[in-house]
């Protein structure tokens, strides 16, 4: 999974899943509080035990930042917001996230999971991302590493990079595309990409109930209820990736 940016509704409806349930690992490929109900979601991971594993994302950094300077600059104010309702230890477990974090699963072998690229969090790479753009990305990664598991973007693919199978998962909280959670099942060797859906009256109702920002409702409109389209997130990531 990838980018929860705090919506603990959807995060609970993919837990659900019995696929995922039954699995050996969840591992959360950053972006996991930058959200309206970021305690709420942290409380949740903290019943998932050792089976979760957690991965930094670029906005979580940005919450530890905020954390020291309020008056950084942050794409949505949801982010200042949040950064505020964490206490010292929510903020430290934050700062100690790894990135990237490499694993060996059975049929993949040695895995990377990252957020944005195995080399910055923040760096943007799509499904139709140059080739000469993908092998600048993966020059310094290790060579017995033969698959990527990314997020950031917030919009699901897999595809092969010069022999190397790259996997996006798609958003929980802030899905681009259509609405619902996005998650992608790694099982011996195979992948699937899988999409949760959510009764949207019903998620906008709980997480309006569920959060004290005061522009919750604005929030949930804008990135839950009417999902920004993929032509459009394409149009802003687009040029992000040198192209």
């Amino acid at each position: 999974m990838s980018d929860v940016h705090g919506v603990l509704p959807v995060l609970d409806a993919v837990l659900a899943e019995d696929d995922v349930r039954s699995c050996d690992r969840i591992v959360i490929t950053g972006d996991h509080l930058s959200g309206p109900q970021p305690t709420a979601v942290l409380q949740r991971f903290s019943e998932l035990g050792e089976k979760l594993i957690l991965v930094r994302g670029n906005a979580d950094r940005e919450l530890v930042a905020l954390r020291s300077d309020p008056s950084l600059a942050v794409p949505d104010p949801v982010c200042a917001w949040a950064a505020r309702q964490l206490d010292d230890q929510q903020v430290d477990l934050l700062a100690g996230l790894p990135h990237p974090v490499i694993m060996e699963l059975d049929g993949f072998g040695s895995v990377a999971f990252c957020h944005g690229t195995p080399r910055d969090d923040d760096e943007v790479v799509l499904v139709d991302t140059r080739m000469d753009k993908w092998a600048e990305v993966f020059a310094d990664l290790d060579p017995e590493i033969r698959t990527v598991v990314c997020g950031h973007t917030h919009m699901p693919f897999v595809r092969l990079v010069d022999r190397r199978l790259v996997i996006n998962p798609g958003s929980i909280g802030m899905p681009y595309g259509r609405a619902g959670g996005n998650w992608a099942l790694l099982d011996n060797g195979n992948v699937t990409l899988r999409h949760t859906q959510v009764d949207l009256t019903e998620l906008r109702r709980r997480v309006v109930a569920g959060s004290d920002y005061p522009q919750v409702e604005e929030w949930v409109d804008s990135y839950l209820t009417d999902a920004i389209s993929d032509f459009e997130a394409l149009t802003v990531f687009g040029p992000r990736d040198g192209r």
